[in-house]
């Protein structure tokens, strides 16, 4: 049984890996700035689209709203014949 305030001893760890071999070296920045550089083009794509599609429907929002108004304008002239 351990009493209390005694302190048992703890090994410290060694190292046994060669810590410049574990890492991922050129290799593995190379496919992280590829990834990168990816998700970028496909941020800037899906802004574009989605510029492109806002764009649209407030094209068709005012070609609408002309519409309306020639509309309005020809059942205002029927009406004061």
């Amino acid at each position: 049984m351990i009493l209390f305030g005694e302190t048992t001893p703890m090994p410290t760890p060694s190292m046994t890996v060669d810590p410049n071999s574990v890492t991922p070296g050129f290799a593995g920045f190379a496919i992280i700035v590829i990834i990168v550089a990816a998700v970028v083009l496909l941020i800037w794509d899906m802004n574009r689209r989605i510029r492109k599609v806002r764009y649209r429907e407030e094209v068709r929002e005012e070609l609408d709203a002309e519409e309306a108004a020639l509309r309005d304008q020809a059942d205002g002239d029927e009406n004061r014949r």
